[in-house]
């Protein structure tokens, strides 16, 4: 009951303050102060409000959240432990995609490039490789560094 009159309350001055804002010729400014008013009042008339105050104020509601988050502890505790202690099946299934993944065959001589095998590593020219300090050197230099 309390509750209802404070939000009734609330949507009265806001809208009393769109009037005044409205007869100041801000008609915007005053259509969001309304609909901002209005906001209370059709909270009361869902009852939105009811639902809230007896979720605050009911001590059956307080023990139904203290089970949910008793709950939730549990959870979180059994998955630690299940991390822990390894025994699961994601480290089997870890273990399977290691073990697929140490099976598949090596990429193909085409898709590494033209005259190149899996074994051989991938070399730069010595002066490609001085003319990319180079620049680097000539861009650190322009800006003082």
């Amino acid at each position: 009951m309390l509750a209802e009159t404070i939000c009734s309350a609330v949507s009265a001055a806001g809208l009393g303050i769109a009037a005044i804002t409205a007869y100041r010729k801000r008609f915007l400014a005053a259509t969001r102060i309304a609909a901002y008013s209005l906001v209370p009042l059709g909270l009361v008339m869902t009852g939105v409000v009811d639902w809230v105050s007896d979720l605050v104020f009911k001590p059956s509601t307080w023990v139904g959240v203290g089970v949910l988050g008793l709950s939730w502890v549990l959870f979180m505790t059994s998955r630690a432990v299940e991390r822990r202690m390894g025994e699961g099946g994601r480290k089997a299934a870890k273990a399977g995609r290691r073990e697929a993944a140490a099976v598949e065959p090596k990429a193909s001589a085409p898709s590494l490039g033209q005259g190149r095998t899996g074994a051989q590593p991938v070399t730069r020219p010595k002066a490609e490789a001085a003319e990319d300090f180079s620049d680097i050197e000539a861009i650190l230099k322009k800006h003082g560094i």
